[in-house]
């Protein structure tokens, strides 16, 4: 057995080691709330869909949900083959380190951790606005946003401290709401045989409606969308049977967001009718609200109370995707400490096997990053959401490519599984598919974070500097290992 084959092995995790997370804590529907939360299901319908609508590709827009879902889909099949050789909370830069080097893994490390915690920073942003007008119309209570988000930042540290279980049973409650509503929505819608205008099934899913306008746009939006279903593999480590509920998790997870998500956009284009519901969502932009979009054809279906509820369900559903993303964080920093890449303070465990050493930390990289725009007076959904999530997202979508090319390099030379579908193919289509992917939101990245074109530009070179920093952390962290031999 060669020293790389043997390296993938011992990846898979000891768990009679100390500083290692509570095996068998989840199973597949555990791991899928988490996923779940990530993707905010109701924050990407009611933020992305509007925008794709409107200056996408308008009634086509749920045709790029399934064309953002199939790259999904063949990233995974490779991502799941890798994932029942290599087991460890370090998920990506893992993946990408076995097949490209331990210097393109320590990189990737510094993109994964700085793309949780913008996303993280950004839905803070937004989430914070919500709450903050939740709580001045029903409370009296006029505060600053950025009250809300210090609040929740010691409410995520505790939930994230008692143990990962206590958080997929938050996420159980906030995410069955918001994905409940939307969907029954779209079913109803579905079998009233849609709008004014019927199902317009062509209108929506033909290969010239996907096409129409700036189709670059609404997929661009749509892989946004898909942001966080890797988390499968996060949580390898805490999963019951990992090399059987990881991959089970994961495939669920793509079909069953591909299908949200194309289905619930589609019967908002049909409730409006498709040839209305361009000029729609435009003028829901124009007026700010772009929520409204998506909350009044609910509201019409069932009732005014939804105008009520569909806040509240907004502002939980950012605070699930903010504790999925703290998980998400805190067990990168507490791989980077357990393999030694960050200080070894940071895989300390408390009695829960939670990290809550590498929590703090987390919690205090949120506190940096939300802090300055509060102090800066800056709107938090212009500016802190709008660039960190349009950040993130780019980050995400590279360190998806380099885990595509790692996967092929990897069982190109260690032959662990000889299906040329799993372990070439597909992972080669995928590759195909996000690097076209990344062009896009490259060419379109201004539209994406809603800023001007020098901060677009600034946000940009910020990915390849931080993937950067850490392969020359690691060369120098190598370099002084062997001097102190």
């Amino acid at each position: 057995m060669d020293s790389q084959t043997a390296s993938a092995q011992r990846t898979v995790r000891d768990t009679s080691t100390a500083s290692t997370l509570k095996p068998n804590a989840l199973g597949v529907l555990g791991i899928l709330f988490f996923v779940l939360s990530a993707q905010a299901p109701l924050t990407g319908i009611a933020g992305a869909a509007p925008i794709s609508v409107a200056i996408g590709n308008g009634a086509g827009t749920p045709a790029a949900y399934v064309l953002a879902g199939a790259m999904v889909l063949l990233f995974s099949v490779g991502f799941v083959a890798m994932g029942r050789h290599v087991v460890d909370a370090g998920a990506f830069y893992t993946y990408i380190g076995t097949g490209l080097g331990r210097t393109a893994g320590a990189g990737s490390a510094g993109v994964a951790l700085f793309a949780y915690c913008a996303i993280q920073a950004a839905m803070y942003g937004l989430y914070g606005s919500i709450v903050a007008g939740l709580a001045d119309s029903h409370l009296g209570l006029d505060l600053p946003w950025w009250v809300w988000a210090l609040v929740t930042m010691a409410v995520v540290q505790a939930l994230g401290a008692t143990g990962i279980e206590m958080g997929a049973r938050v996420l159980a409650v906030f995410v069955t709401a918001e994905f409940s509503i939307l969907l029954v929505f779209g079913l109803v819608t579905l079998f009233k045989g849609g709008g004014p205008e019927g199902l317009g099934v062509v209108d929506s899913f033909s290969p010239s409606a996907a096409l129409q306008g700036a189709p670059g746009v609404a997929v661009m939006f749509a892989v946004a969308s898909m942001f966080g279903f890797e988390a499968t593999a996060i949580y390898g480590e805490e999963a019951r049977d990992p090399r059987r509920t990881v991959p089970r998790a994961t495939y669920l997870a793509v079909v069953v967001v591909t299908g949200f998500f194309a289905l619930t956009s589609w019967m908002l284009i049909s409730a409006y009718g498709a040839s209305h519901a361009p000029a729609a969502a435009g003028r829901a932009l124009e007026s700010g609200d772009s929520a409204g979009f998506v909350f009044a054809p609910i509201a019409a279906q069932f009732g005014g109370w939804v105008d009520e509820v569909l806040p509240v369900l907004l502002a939980t559903s950012l605070f699930a995707g903010i504790l999925t993303f703290h998980n998400s964080a805190n067990r990168y920093l507490f791989s980077l400490g357990r393999d030694g890449r960050l200080p070894k303070g940071l895989c300390r465990l408390n009695a829960r096997h939670s990290p809550w050493a590498a929590g703090w930390v987390q919690t205090a990289i949120a506190l940096a990053l939300v802090v300055p725009f509060a102090l800066a007076g800056k709107d938090p959904v212009l500016t802190l959401f709008s660039w960190f999530s349009g950040l993130a997202v780019l980050a995400m979508m590279l360190l998806y490519l380099l885990t595509s090319v790692s996967v092929i390099v990897f069982f190109r030379r260690e032959r662990l599984d000889t299906r040329r579908w799993n372990t070439l193919i597909a992972p080669a289509l995928g590759a195909v598919g996000l690097a076209g992917a990344i062009w896009l939101i490259l060419a379109n990245f201004t539209t994406l974070i809603g800023g001007e074109t020098s901060t677009a530009v600034w946000l940009t070179l910020s990915v390849p500097a931080v993937l950067l920093l850490g392969v020359v952390n690691e060369r120098v962290r190598r370099r002084g290992r062997t001097t102190g031999r």
